[in-house]
């Protein structure tokens, strides 16, 4: 599977390298344009929204695998007509799938290598905001805590820049959900009574179960020493 998703990325970047090409080509005067416009036209946007709708479809249907297949499809599509909004969208999607799967270093390598690169290049800090947090997700289920308890604290730095309080509550709970897997749950309860303070004062109850599902792992965790 890392052989297939290096080969996507290939793919990515033998486009991209093209319109590159055509870019330079726009500027030289002399050169028809007919058959440049004709050649970016054959990526079409609609194409490319096609394909995604088609795998949300699948993803929902637990169809990991098909969805992965067809949200490479739309990325490649998006990639071609340049719309990197759409493109960074494609391939979260299709990190996602890998998680899914269980295929947690293929997700971390889509996530690092590409979509990181492109939402820093569009200055985008609410992208790279919200792919710290699936960064700090996929980390956790690999195991590696170092690196999702860094994550989630760079989405918390990023939060508070942007002025985005859910989004710094969700780094808060990313740090717990570390701290208990490394069992760390006095620490970790700290945080969690952090993340409900700062959750009732912006009136928001969308974190009480995650809150509560946290203390109740905590709980039995703890109740199983004694």
């Amino acid at each position: 599977m890392t052989k297939m998703v290096m080969a996507f990325f290939s793919l990515f970047a033998s486009l991209q390298l093209y319109a590159q090409n055509i870019d330079k080509s726009d500027q030289e005067p002399g050169i028809g344009g007919s058959a440049i416009n004709i050649a970016v036209s054959r990526y079409d946007l609609a194409e490319g929204s096609n394909y995604f709708e088609d795998a949300e479809s699948l993803e929902k249907k637990g169809d990991f695998n098909e969805a992965l297949t067809l949200f490479g499809k739309a990325a490649f599509e998006f990639n071609a007509v340049r719309n990197f909004g759409l493109y960074c969208q494609a391939l979260i999607k299709m990190s996602n799938m890998h998680y899914h799967l269980g295929r947690f270093t293929d997700a971390e390598q889509i996530l690092l290598n590409v979509v990181l690169k492109n939402y820093s290049k569009m200055g985008s800090r609410i992208g790279q905001m919200n792919t710290y947090n699936i960064l700090g997700k996929v980390y956790l289920a690999d195991n590696k805590y170092t690196q999702s308890m860094w994550f989630y604290t760079q989405q918390g730095i990023l939060a508070k820049q942007t002025g985005s309080n859910n989004s710094y509550i969700e780094s808060v709970l990313g740090v717990a959900q570390v701290k208990i897997r490394k069992k760390d749950f006095a620490l970790a309860s700290k945080d969690l009574n952090r993340a409900e303070l700062l959750a009732r004062s912006i009136k928001s109850n969308q974190y009480k179960a995650q809150i509560r599902e946290s203390r109740e792992i905590i709980a039995s965790k703890t109740a199983s020493k004694k």
